[in-house]
This record gives structure tokens, C-alpha cells and sequence, in this order.
């Protein structure tokens, strides 16, 4: 029995990417690979360009009660789909799912632009949101087609830079657009960007067309996708409905469980589940997820509140503070630019997993240390740190989970993946608001012209006493502590997956095409 275990873990290895590269001349695929980056930007960048702009959107509408709809209504689109294009890549083939992905977000881009109402709005971001999951997970999936195992994992290093410069740059360029010609251009703009993206792939990328029969899951998709957004509302459940233990919230808490069982209960009998549940006989694909929701827990999770951090606990000023997201940046940029290129030599990723989450831990367990007189340089050195750390393990979850795949699941286990970060993103935010708003009211300071410590904006405290900011600084510091160490204990879970993963080589394709061959005469 033992041998057929191992026999059928090498034939689940052994099928990862059964046929050549979707397209050999290398300018081409350059070209391609530049569209799709052109693609994933304009997705990446919506949520983050929307951020600054909202005050005056709400300005114009009113309504604030709904504000944080605006934001939740497109990540709350994103997780629901993600899977479910993935899976439809895998059945028919990814250039005209990702054609159709793009061709609603620009659509609903235009609608956002041409909004005349708040509700209006909200609806075109839930359209917006269809779209650019399906583009986000369609990227990742068509890079698998075009580039060998090696190759792939530079090529997704630069991915992730695409990510890192949307976040960064997304809300300075919010707020001068927003400035220079008025809100609708943030959304206004994606118009064209679609249109070019489109023309280029119907004109560039070739279609291969899967070699099986479509059967859509609809149950399945269904299920996933209730159990998705049932997940990030939850999350976002003290923004939206006033806390976390409110009876909506709980009430989507309890609806996210049932869709969670029913969804594995029908993927078990489903002829193409969304998620084949077999992906999960394969201990690198679970590692890999955890190591996943882990990762962006620290990694995209922690960026508002290291915003936070630095604008109370120091005392600089937004800008000031937006300059040492730089550092942050740089060391995301070195770290997985060196990653990729090292793994694209080797085949060797799970040293970098390691090396990535004991980074993070460590720069958690250094920021643990820090008070209200510690210097702004040795807390960007920090930043640096984690910075560098999530930089070297960004591209890891997605190469390491599409080398694992059978060729068939490979959109499907790259949708888990994607999703699975993004998931970990939204718990960690929530869970990283409770500490912090926990612990401000734990405090229980009397601070002189301080009526309620968590209303008070940079300017109102630049405006306060020096011993009143003093205090609020210190207030800040002692909440920030326990964060910190939720966030390194968060690390180190994702770093034991990470040492419990197998030392797999990525494959060339030219050792691919002998194991594709001999699975085919067996």
C-alpha cells in the first residue's frame, strides 16, 4: 500500500506541465508578458487609487454610513471569482476567460466613472471586482503556460513588483488625479488601458484549447463563492456592521461554515469540482496554502497599520511617514528580484520560504522592542527587514503550488493560492484593528486636550502639548506591542509549513517532456 501511496505522489509530481511553453520566440513572449503586467496593474491598482479619493466621492454623494462599501464591494467581487476562473481557464482554455476578465473590468470601470449615485457606484465596484479577480488569477495561470518551471519564477518575481508598485503608488496617484481632474478619472482611465490590453492578447497569445470535455461545477461555484465572501465580510465586520460580535456579523460567520461544508460535501461528488479536494492529498499544496494565508497575513495585512505605527508613535507627518514605505518597497524589490533569479538557477525554493518567514519573525520580534524615543532609522532598517523577507517568498506560493498541480488543475490551484493570501490579508486586518482598539481602551490616560485617543488625526497631533503627544505615543507604542507579536507568532506557523516542505527541483522543460511521455505510455 505504501508503495502505491508513493507510486501515485510520483505521478501527481511527475504531470506538473505537460506540454512545451505556449509560445517559444522569446520577444514575443516579452511583449505578452508586458501586457499582462499592464493588466495586473490596472486590477492591483484600483482598490489602492480609490483610498484617497473617497472623501470627495463621498462629498459629492453623501452618504458616509455606506463609505466603507466602496472598498469592501470590490474585494468582497475579487475573493468570490478568483477560484472559479481559475477553474474555467482549466476548461476552456485561459486567453478568452482572461480576455472576458478584462473586458468587464474595463466595462465596469466605465460605469464606476459614469456613476450618477452612491449606490450606483457600489454596484459598478461589485462588476469592477468580477473582473479583476479573474484577471489577477488568469495572469498567474497564463505565465505557467508561457514560461518553463525555472523561468517562471524570475518572470513572477517581476509580478510581484507589479503588486509592490501598485500599493505603493496608488494612493499618490489617487489623490492627483482626483485633484487634477476630478474623481471619475481614476476609474475613467482604465478604459483605454483595457482596450490595449485586450487588442494585444486577441492579436498576441494563442489559444490552446484544453483536451476535455467543459463541465461546470455550478454548485460548487456557488458554495465557494458564499463561503468566500461570507469570509471577507466577516473580516470587515467592525467597519461594516459596528463589531465584530454583532448579530450580522455572527450571522455571516455561521453562514460561511455551512457554505464551507456543503461546498466540500458536492466537490466530492462534482465531475470538475471548482477545487478538486484531491489537490489536498498532495502535503506540498496544503503547505503551500498555509504558508499562503500566512504571508499575506504579514504582508499585505500589516501595511495600513505600519502606516499607523509610525504616524503616532514618531511623530512624522504622512508624507514623511509614506517616504519610509520606500525602504519597505526596496527591500520587497531586492529580495524578490535575488529570489527569482537564484530559484530560475537552482530550482530550489523552499530555502527562501525559510529564509523569508524567519525574517519576518525576527523583524517582529525587533519592533516588539520599540518605544515612543526609539529612532526613525533603526524602525526603517526594520521595515526594511520584513520587507526583504516577504520579498524573497512573494512568487514562492504560486510557483511551488503550479510545479505541484497535475497540468489539468493548474488555473484551479492557482486561484486557491491567490485567494488563500488575499483571505489571510482581510482575517489578519480585522484581527490587527481588535488589538489595537482593545488595547488604546485599556489605557484608560487622562491626556490633556485628548477626548478620544483613536479620532485623533496627524494634524490634530502635531497640533497637541509635548507632553501630551508624548503620551499618546507611548499609548500607541503598548498597543502596537501585542500586535507585533500576533504578527510574529503568525510567522512562525507559516515558517513550520515552510520546514515541512518537501526539497522539490523545479523541472526544465526539457526533463518535463520525458515524465509527460512516460505518464502518457502508462
Amino acid at each position: 500500500m505504501s508503495c502505491l501511496n508513493i507510486h501515485s505522489e510520483r505521478r501527481f509530481m511527475n504531470t506538473q506541465i505537460a506540454a512545451a511553453p505556449l509560445v517559444t520566440d522569446h520577444r514575443r513572449r516579452f511583449i505578452l508578458f508586458l501586457f499582462l503586467m499592464a493588466a495586473m496593474f490596472m486590477a492591483t491598482l484600483d482598490n489602492q487609487i480609490v483610498a484617497t479619493a473617497l472623501p470627495t466621492i463621498v462629498g459629492e454623494f453623501g452618504h458616509l454610513e455606506r463609505f466603507g462599501w466602496i472598498g469592501s464591494a470590490y474585494l468582497l467581487a475579487v475573493s468570490a471569482v478568483m477560484p472559479l476562473y481559475g477553474k474555467l481557464g482549466d476548461l476552456f482554455g485561459r486567453k478568452y476567460v482572461m480576455m472576458a476578465a478584462i473586458m468587464i473590468f474595463t466595462v465596469g470601470s466605465a460605469v464606476c466613472g459614469l456613476a450618477i449615485s452612491m449606490n450606483t457606484l457600489i454596484a459598478a465596484r461589485v462588476l469592477q471586482g468580477l473582473g479583476g479577480g479573474g484577471i489577477m488569477v488568469s495572469i498567474f495561470a497564463v505565465n505557467a503556460d508561457l514560461f518553463e518551471p525555472r523561468e517562471r519564477a524570475r518572470y513572477q518575481s517581476y509580478s510581484s513588483l507589479v503588486l509592490m508598485a501598485s500599493g505603493a503608488i496608488g494612493p499618490v496617484l489617487g489623490g492627483a488625479m482626483s485633484d487634477l481632474f476630478g474623481w471619475r478619472s481614476i476609474f475613467l482611465v482604465n478604459v483605454p488601458i483595457g482596450f490595449v490590453v485586450l487588442v494585444g492578447l486577441a492579436v498576441m497569445l494563442p489559444y490552446r484549447k484544453p483536451n476535455r470535455r467543459p463541465r461546470i461545477d455550478y454548485a460548487g461555484a456557488l458554495l465557494l463563492a458564499l463561503t468566500t465572501a461570507s469570509i471577507v465580510l466577516a473580516a470587515d465586520g467592525a467597519q461594516l456592521f459596528g463589531s465584530l460580535v454583532a448579530p450580522q456579523n455572527l450571522a455571516m460567520v455561521v453562514l460561511g461554515v455551512a457554505a464551507v461544508i456543503g461546498w466540500v460535501f458536492v466537490e466530492r461528488r462534482a465531475a470538475e469540482p471548482i477545487v478538486p479536494l484531491s489537490l489536498f492529498r498532495n502535503s506540498t499544496f496544503s503547505l503551500l496554502l498555509v504558508m499562503s494565508i500566512m504571508s499575506g497575513a504579514i504582508g499585505i495585512g500589516m501595511v495600513n497599520y505600519f502606516a499607523l505605527f509610525l504616524q503616532t508613535t514618531t511623530g512624522l507627518s504622512p508624507s514623511a511617514a509614506g517616504a519610509f514605505f520606500i525602504l519597505l518597497t526596496g527591500g520587497i524589490v531586492c529580495g524578490s528580484l535575488s529570489a527569482g533569479r537564484i530559484i530560475s538557477i537552482t530550482g530550489r525554493y523552499k530555502p527562501f520560504a525559510i529564509a523569508s518567514l524567519t525574517c519576518s519573525a525576527i523583524a517582529f520580534v525587533l519592533l516588539t522592542q520599540v518605544h515612543a524615543g526609539t529612532p526613525v532609522l533603526l524602525i526603517g532598517a526594520v521595515m526594511a527587514l520584513h520587507g526583504f523577507g516577504v520579498g524573497l517568498a512573494q512568487q514562492v506560493p504560486v510557483v511551488g503550488v503550479q510545479n505541484a498541480a497535475p497540468a489539468r488543475d493548474v488555473g484551479a490551484a492557482t486561484g486557491s493560492v491567490t485567494l488563500s493570501r488575499m483571505g489571510g490579508a482581510s482575517i489578519a486586518i480585522s484581527i490587527y484593528g481588535a488589538i489595537v482598539g482593545s488595547q488604546l481602551g485599556k489605557t484608560g490616560l487622562s491626556i490633556p486636550g485628548v477626548t478620544d485617543i483613536e479620532q485623533l488625526t496627524p494634524k490634530m497631533l502635531a497640533a497637541l502639548p509635548e507632553v501630551a503627544r508624548q503620551a499618546v505615543a507611548e499609548a500607541y507604542a503598548n498597543a502596537f506591542i501585542p500586535l507585533f507579536m500576533a504578527s510574529c507568532a503568525i510567522a512562525l506557523i507559516g515558517l513550520c509549513a515552510a520546514l515541512m516542505l518537501k526539497p522539490t527541483q523545479l523541472p526544465r522543460v526539457a526533463e518535463v517532456r520525458p515524465a509527460a511521455s512516460a505518464e502518457a505510455a502508462e
